[in-house]
């Protein structure tokens, strides 16, 4: 079956229900996820499923999928009552989900991870797996679905955006009747999302119910047919997307108006604080990148897929910005000026003072800070407690002769829960129990208890909602105030747009050239990152 080329909703409000969920509750030591949460999804619609980080949205879908025992309620799929064990009786019984968090077998390649647990077999009298029919299948499914992957390529090999792809093949190869995205579009490029929409129209027209979980707007207006919104682990309204406006959505998630999408800018640059001359990356495209940041001033970096834009960067009380599609080494210039990534050729300077920054270590004493993509591969220890996570980078600072004061680092952990206006029940619950966005508060928290001086943020309002995506811009604005350096990556050009002063726009691991955040345009910046692709 071929996609269709539309992008847009097209339920009539008719379509047969498929799954309702009733009265569903489930609680967690010292807090209640879910509160008499209900959600009826027809076939062949879109469902949005919506809310603030921490509302309940994950916790709802994991209670559908087996994850999570829900305490009380009843779950209905085609009119029985169903109430899975685990998530393998889910998707034998036509219920898939590609979670937010990738959890992926990396150092097997795709078709491993596609056909896992299920491997084809060579035939009924011999139970090895048989190679050519796993690579057949995924092949198969790759070309319907426009997948344009090697079955054979390592995981780890790709970026995020390509292992996106593949975990969203795999669940459309079950047949499933329902499935649930979460947060799909976060690690996707422009054209990814339009693949996605393609995808999710003909899941539609098969008659599926999709239940589609975002943060984007403008993405859940044009692609739903149906919007429910969650607040505090309580059902608030399920409405027509088509009767709904972005600011009537906002003032429902978040139980007030708000107004702004950005927060004013106040920050005044100042003196050159970082500077980064003839940078070259070892290992990735970045080639003899040179410019300089000033203090208290906001600066974006820019470019398009392979662009080299996060290999290199910036001054004193300057952030920034980084932005780009996966697989343009952006991520990969933060992990060089961290240390962490090997750096060819090229200095760094920070208030005209070479800084070597060979490892994270070394990185952390010069006041430095990162930020990663990834926060569940790479940010959070997931079976620790929140205290130990906000704590972990700066443990020094706690110590009273040879051990560490609790005292201390509870009081430093309070600090960050307050500032950061992390939900979570107590500084001893397990980081890994709590919604992606507080997850991501808890790693600021933990950064900003360093105190650097330059802080490097690789897409750090991923996945979160935009409540947050406010709170975090105003730290940023704040921080570039008191005179700190933030270098930011980001795939959403609005938002650099509307928190930077300038962006260096880079193309074919080259500096390309620069333009003003206040006067530029999105075509602008394309054309430039085109210049050396």
């Amino acid at each position: 079956m071929s996609m269709k080329d539309t992008t847009t909703a097209t339920g009539s409000g008719n379509q047969p229900v498929l799954l309702r969920m009733e009265g569903i509750c489930k609680s967690f030591p010292g807090v209640k996820a879910l509160d008499n949460v209900s959600l009826t999804v027809r076939a062949g619609t879109v469902h949005a499923l919506m809310g603030e980080n921490g509302a309940g949205k994950s916790t709802l879908m994991k209670c559908l999928f087996g994850v999570y025992n829900k305490d009380a309620g009843h779950i209905y799929l085609d009119g029985k009552e169903v109430n899975f064990s685990g998530p393998k009786e889910a998707l034998e019984n036509g219920v898939a989900m590609v979670h937010q968090e990738l959890n992926q077998a990396l150092k097997r390649n795709v078709m491993d991870n596609m056909w896992l647990g299920r491997f084809p077999k060579i035939s009924k009298w011999c139970p090895l797996t048989s190679e050519s029919k796993m690579y057949e299948a995924t092949k198969k499914l790759f070309d319907e679905l426009d997948v344009n992957v090697d079955p054979k390529t390592v995981m780890s090999t790709m970026p995020v955006s390509q292992r996106q792809m593949v975990e969203i093949a795999k669940a459309v190869s079950y047949n499933s009747k329902v499935i649930v995205f979460d947060e799909p579009t976060s690690s996707l490029t422009e054209e990814e999302v339009e693949h996605l929409f393609r995808i999710i129209n003909m899941l539609r027209d098969r008659g599926c119910g999709i239940i589609y979980i975002s943060h984007k707007m403008k993405e859940i207006l044009r692609i739903s047919d149906d919007v429910t919104i969650m607040r505090d682990g309580q059902w608030i309204a399920t409405k027509p997307a088509k009767d709904l406006t972005m600011n009537e959505i906002i003032k429902l998630m978040v139980g007030r108006e708000l107004n702004n999408q950005f927060p004013p800018k106040t920050n005044t640059p100042g003196e050159v604080a970082l500077e980064v001359e003839h940078l070259t990356a070892q290992y990735s495209l970045l080639k003899d990148v040179s410019f300089n940041v000033r203090k208290g001033e906001i600066v974006g970096l820019a470019g398009l897929d392979g662009s080299g834009r996060t290999e290199t960067l910036a001054k004193k009380g300057e952030v920034l910005g980084i932005a780009g599609l996966d697989g343009s080494g952006r991520t990969e210039l933060l992990e060089n000026i961290f240390g962490i990534a090997t750096r060819k050729e090229g200095e760094i300077y920070l208030h005209g003072k070479r800084v070597m920054n060979r490892n994270a270590r070394e990185s952390i004493k010069n006041k430095f800070a990162l930020l990663t993509e990834e926060r569940r591969a790479t940010g959070i220890f997931g079976i620790r407690d929140i205290q130990a996570n906000t704590t972990i980078s700066s443990f020094k600072r706690y110590k009273v002769g040879p051990f560490l004061s609790d005292k201390k680092m509870s009081e430093a952990t309070e600090w960050g829960i307050k500032a950061m206006r992390t939900k979570t029940p107590s500084q001893r619950t397990q980081i890994r129990s709590l919604s992606g966005g507080n997850q991501q508060k808890v790693i600021l928290a933990r950064w900003l208890l360093t105190e650097p001086e330059v802080l490097l943020l690789d897409e750090p309002t991923r996945g979160i909602d935009v409540g947050a995506k406010y709170e975090i811009y105003q730290l940023i604005l704040n921080l570039a105030k008191e005179g700190k350096t933030v270098l930011m990556v980001s795939s959403e050009m609005p938002e650099l747009l509307g928190v930077c002063d300038r962006i260096l726009v880079m193309s074919g691991g080259q500096l390309a050239g620069e333009v003003d955040a206040r006067t530029t345009t999105q075509e602008e910046i394309m054309a430039l990152a085109a210049k050396f692709a």
